[in-house]
């Protein structure tokens, strides 16, 4: 069953086409990557899909519902959570309090949500920290934190937005099964990813975004293969020097 559809999504500015009739789809239970060189769109498709951008055209279609006029908040109601690129904690609270903002939607009585922050702490690898400042914790604590975040609105669907950026190999080699357990337990995930051995190790199906356009999609081997993405990535010609260089090998 699809969880979430993108259907030919379109978003101008001014004379720039920043996403251009892009469509894809999320299936429940799926973990979907969204990959492209930098300034390919995929953040500010992410913002079209969570509804901090409207969309010049297309639209968006959240478990059955069309939910492409809809704002953040109602469509966060619905099931749906983003993490950001440059992560914003509340510096001036602990972890436990910036779990707890997420985990107020759910829960109205503050014991309830910090129990519910507290949970979620545990489950990202944050429990020893529950009572660290967060503008004390390191580059991968603060990923943590923002994955842990949206992850305390129990979400349906979780939009993760470059969430292993900036972390050493053994800081990836560490988050990745986090993102498995989440995924295991129910959650669907959306996630734009540069670092390829997250992409490789976690994502089913994979969708290419260049210059604003869907240009391929498929399992992660077969499009981190595909001609058409090593020229998006690497420049004109460089798919046919590779193929060339493993001719001679």
């Amino acid at each position: 069953m699809t969880l979430l559809r993108a259907e030919r999504l379109t978003r101008r500015f001014g004379g720039l086409l920043a996403v251009d009739d892009a469509s894809l789809e999320v299936p429940e239970g799926g973990l979907i990557g969204l990959i492209g060189p930098n300034g390919a769109g995929k953040t500010t498709l992410f913002a079209l899909l969570s509804g901090f951008l409207a969309p010049s055209a297309g639209r968006v279609v959240f478990g059955g519902v069309d939910v492409t006029t809809e704002p953040p908040h109602r469509r966060a109601a619905r099931g749906m959570a983003r993490t950001f690129q440059i992560v914003q904690p509340f510096a001036g609270l602990t972890v436990r309090e910036n779990i707890a903002v997420g985990a107020y939607l759910r829960h109205a009585a503050r014991a309830e949500a910090i129990r519910a922050a507290e949970a979620v702490a545990k489950e990202v690898g944050l429990g020893p920290m529950l009572d660290a400042q967060a503008g004390s914790l390191t580059v991968a604590g603060r990923k943590r934190l923002e994955l842990a975040r949206a992850l305390a609105t129990a979400p349906r669907l979780l939009l993760l937005d470059e969430v292993l950026a900036g972390l050493n190999p053994s800081e990836v080699r560490d988050i990745i099964p986090v993102i498995h357990a989440i995924r295991d337990r129910g959650v669907s995930i959306l996630m734009i990813e540069h670092v390829m051995q997250a992409v490789m190790n976690l994502c089913d199906h994979v969708h290419v975004l260049a210059s604003g356009r869907m240009i391929a999609a498929g399992p992660p081997r077969a499009v981190t293969a595909d001609p058409q993405v090593i020229e998006a990535y690497l420049g004109h010609g460089a798919a046919a020097r590779i193929a060339a260089g493993s001719a001679h090998a």
